[in-house]
């Protein structure tokens, strides 16, 4: 059984940053996608960003380019999203995913992945 446990969260300033981890157990990461995503009181799920499993190639939504970075640390088996110039539209609960199958490609929609973590809540005020 694959678990997934977020940590990280908390009460930033806008501008600030945080750091957030994703820690797998019962598998191994190094050849599986991974993917953050948020979801805000009263809105959809969203992609935040994804990691390859192949050259660690990132992908991130258009809202947070240039200010989240997604990285993979293998021998930690975990998943780290670094997020800088937070904004109060960047409060939400953020989820870590991961598919069943590995070989996979990044998934975007969310429908992709089979695992996920309780989430970690990211506040931040203006």
């Amino acid at each position: 059984q694959v678990q997934l446990v977020e940590s990280g969260g908390g009460l930033v300033q806008a501008g600030g940053s945080l750091r957030l981890s994703c820690a797998a157990s019962g598998r191994t990461l190094s050849t599986y996608a991974m993917g953050w995503f948020r979801q805000a009181p009263g809105k959809e799920r969203e992609f935040v960003a994804g990691i390859s499993w192949r050259r660690g190639i990132t992908y991130a939504a258009d809202s947070v380019k240039g200010r989240f970075t997604i990285s993979r640390d293998n021998a930690k088996n975990t998943v780290y999203l670094q997020m800088n110039s937070l904004k109060p539209d960047d409060t939400a609960a953020y989820y870590c995913a991961a598919p069943k199958d590995p070989y996979s490609s990044v998934g975007l929609t969310g429908t992709e992945y089979d695992y996920w973590g309780q989430g970690t809540q990211v506040i931040v005020s203006s």
